[in-house]
């Protein structure tokens, strides 16, 4: 019997999770969690329009001598006018919680999606490209550094690729924190692959715990798990969400799985104490 869509696309998640980070194909694991949540769509379409997506990016890179020679803000504007220009991406501003802007199968469909999706892209055309690029984690709203010979230009990729200057990045963090937030250090660090992936797949499962869809968030936690699979935050959710179910053995084997892995702080002294509340109601 053939394995299903789903089935085909946790073994792809599962391999990927044993991979070391930098040899993570951002968008092509992208795709396999969209495959997950859309069984019906057609992913090898959507795997075709990366495949256009980077060859345009080579193009485009080879014909701007600036941008290959490593000016990153050359860079920045070349990916723009491929992604948002000639291919047609955009942030979805209008429906922006429809889960479909953090499904990269619909993304690719629809050219719209969520920060981080369309980040996404923009790092697998950095990489066809032969340049640095990553993840930011900046508060609120996600964004992309392009790296180059005289250091890095941020990028919003979800305002159609527009730099990001220091005025523009205390503007944004007031928005995001108030009128008394600031710049400060750390906010730039860049992310890990993984990371990059996981607030992908959060939008998802944070979407179906405000709707009280716990049995799907916990699914959309496990998938995570499998590229994750020493995260101990997720365990930690997991656990809690099978507690929220009454499924009280599997919520005491993924807090214990928690512990294991991050034995110290106060996040594990909280989980302690669920775990010995959840034995004493086994007894």
């Amino acid at each position: 019997m053939a394995d299903t869509p789903q089935a085909e696309a946790r073994a792809a998640l599962a391999a990927a999770g044993q991979l070391p980070d930098a040899e993570i194909e951002l968008a092509a694991v992208a795709i396999q969690f969209a495959r997950i949540d859309a069984p019906e769509a057609d992913w090898r379409a959507a795997s075709a329009q990366l495949s256009v997506l980077a060859k345009v990016a080579v193009e485009a890179a080879v014909a701007d001598k600036d941008a290959d020679d490593g000016d990153p803000d050359r860079r920045r504007a070349v990916l723009a006018a491929v992604l948002h220009g000639r291919l047609g991406y955009s942030g979805d501003a209008r429906t922006y919680d429809d889960l479909a802007n953090a499904n990269l199968i619909r993304v690719l469909e629809r050219r719209q999606g969520l920060p981080v999706a369309l980040g996404i892209l923009w790092l697998h055309a950095a990489e066809a490209a032969g340049w640095g690029a990553h993840g930011v984690d900046f508060p609120g709203h996600f964004l992309v550094a392009v790296e180059g010979t005289r250091g890095q230009a941020l990028v919003d990729v979800f305002g159609g690729g527009t730099g990001l200057a220091a005025p523009d990045l205390r503007a944004l963090i007031k928005r995001m924190e108030g009128e008394k937030a600031e710049l400060r250090p750390g906010l730039l660090r860049p992310m890990s692959r993984r990371a990059v992936l996981l607030r992908l797949q959060n939008n998802i499962k944070l979407r179906r715990l405000r709707a009280g869809a716990i049995e799907a968030a916990l699914a959309c936690t496990e998938d995570m798990l499998l590229l994750c699979p020493d995260h101990a935050v997720l365990w930690r959710e997991a656990g809690l969400m099978n507690r929220r179910l009454d499924r009280i053995g599997a919520a005491l084997n993924c807090l214990d799985r928690s512990l294991e892995l991050e034995p110290e702080g106060e996040a594990a002294q909280r989980t302690r104490t669920v775990a010995e509340e959840l034995r004493h109601r086994l007894n």
